[in-house]
């Protein structure tokens, strides 16, 4: 633990910063879990109405800093090649 009280305080509040990133990205994953579940269940309507729930949450972790803004394009495009593949 640091001496000084400023750094002290810095290290509460970055812990305090990690855990509220930690339950941001887990929200995200969630998401991306429930699109893939739908899809792989074969269900098109729910995979869709999952993914419309997903790109918006995902593009808010980019806004907020959580992920960079390549990775959140790289999954809505993947989820959105495995909605097409299941459409088709």
């Amino acid at each position: 633990m640091a001496n000084i009280k400023s750094a002290q305080k810095r290290a509460r509040t970055a812990e305090k910063t990690r855990k509220h990133n930690m339950g941001l990205r887990s929200k995200m994953r969630t998401k991306i879990k429930n699109v893939l579940k739908a899809v792989e269940s074969g269900d098109k309507d729910a995979a869709v109405a999952a993914y419309k729930e997903a790109v918006p949450v995902i593009d808010s972790m980019v806004g907020k800093g959580i992920v960079n803004k390549n990775k959140a394009a790289r999954h809505k495009s993947r989820l959105n090649a495995r909605l097409k593949a299941l459409v088709a």
